[in-house]
């Protein structure tokens, strides 16, 4: 898994880059409210602008990748997010940031859907080994973002955003040189093309499964950072802690236990873990140590569900071969990222926002209450799915990777 071209692993390290910015702004969510005196449902709008357009940006990605090439679309994707970064840095309100932060969620949804296929569709090995491989970039971008948050925000509010632009500015230039240029594919993907892959009823339940866990997992991101009520450095420390136990289990525990449990039943036990965590923390809200010691063990869940529920997608939707037996229509796995992404990060907007309005004006408990309550549902949901998700533990047939590859876009190795 590990002795792949260099293409990939430009890719990934731009990967880890473009994943720092979800977390990135977490140590600073209460410096920004108390130097800007914003209230905390609108600094979580940072959050929310930033995801709501990475979501319906996703369902362009395919047709831009597909008419302009992967490569040229990975560095329109990091331009526009060192633009958007660095005008976010140098804003003097909080809606300037969070409109800057809507362009940086344009650029991360060209990136982030172009270099899951991409990696996926070079990358040496197994779907799943690609996968592992493209959860170590989220992990390790996840992990390091809050620490590089906490950082430069103990400095200024302002580091993290210059931060970004400096490191994105390096990934676009490594990206440059390494990742040879890509063929687009026979067919442009037309923007029709991911609500029709959500005609598939895993895939459906999959994204379904994602957009809930996602309201859960943004809830605890977003909004944990006011009820600690610490300095941006400890802030950062404690969800440092948070993204190495999810990269650890991303990319250790997760592939044990699907090999040991199968991947849809780790799935649901994941999730009711992950819910039972986010009570914890609805009932022990008042309690710092209680709601940083939850940050750090909601991450080891996190991860496990990460790396499951992206391989789940890349197999859920029929492939070349397993679509042509069955009599539909086969989906590229770069429309099958689409959709899914669309949907998920449907979740990952709203939640934000929504935590913050019920903090300030009913409970600092209910937004926890409520993440649980999501999360519940998503476990609720992937177990009423998984009768259309039989196959995601079949090995791969080498001649159906082979037919999916042909059709995919495939870069250089070297």
């Amino acid at each position: 898994m590990w002795r792949q071209p260099k293409a990939v692993w430009a890719v990934a390290f731009a990967s880890v880059v473009a994943f720092m910015g979800i977390g990135l702004v977490d140590p600073i969510l209460k410096p920004i409210a108390d130097n800007l005196d914003a209230s905390p449902s609108q600094v979580s709008l940072l959050f929310t602008s930033y995801m709501a357009v990475m979501g319906v940006a996703m369902l362009i990605t395919g047709v831009v990748s597909s008419r302009i090439g992967p490569k040229r679309t990975l560095l329109l994707g990091l331009a526009i997010i060192i633009a958007g970064a660095g005008l976010a840095g140098m804003s003097g309100s909080v809606m300037e940031i969070v409109g800057w932060r809507a362009l940086w969620g344009l650029g991360n949804a060209l990136f982030i859907a172009t270099a899951l296929a991409t990696i996926v569709n070079s990358a040496r090995g197994s779907v799943a080994q690609a996968i592992i491989l493209y959860e170590a970039a989220l992990g390790l971008g996840i992990a390091v973002g809050p620490l590089v948050g906490g950082v430069l925000g103990s400095i200024s509010w302002r580091g993290p955003f210059f931060g970004v632009s400096v490191l994105m500015a390096l990934a676009l230039v490594i990206t440059t040189f390494l990742l040879p240029e890509t063929p687009r594919p026979q067919r442009a993907t037309t923007l029709a093309d991911p609500f029709r892959a959500l005609r598939h009823r895993g895939l459906f339940g999959v994204g379904v499964t994602a957009l809930l866990y996602n309201f859960g997992f943004f809830t605890l991101l977003a909004f944990t950072p006011f009820p600690l009520d610490m300095s941006a450095h400890q802030i950062g420390l404690i969800f440092f802690g948070w993204g190495v136990a999810l990269a650890f289990t991303s990319v250790v525990v997760a592939p044990r236990l699907q090999h040991g449990f199968g991947t849809i039943r780790v799935l649901i036990v994941n999730l009711l873990f992950f819910s039972l965590t986010l009570v914890v923390m609805a009932l022990g809200t008042d309690s710092k140590a209680v709601l940083a010691t939850c940050v750090v063990i909601a991450g080891l869940f996190i991860g496990v569900n990460n790396t499951l529920i992206t391989e789940t997608v890349m197999k859920a939707a029929p492939s070349c071969r397993s679509a042509a037996t069955r009599g539909i229509q086969p989906v590229e796995r770069g429309v099958a990222s689409a959709a899914y992404s669309f949907m998920r990060f449907g979740g990952a907007a709203v939640a934000p926002w929504l935590a913050g309005v019920l903090g300030e004006q009913i409970s600092v408990h209910l937004p926890f209450w409520v993440g649980a309550g999501a999360v519940l549902l998503a476990a609720v949901v992937l177990f009423a799915t998984r009768g259309h998700l039989a196959g995601v533990d079949a090995d791969e047939d080498p001649e159906d990777q082979a037919l999916d590859e042909a059709t995919a876009v495939t870069v250089g190795s070297d």
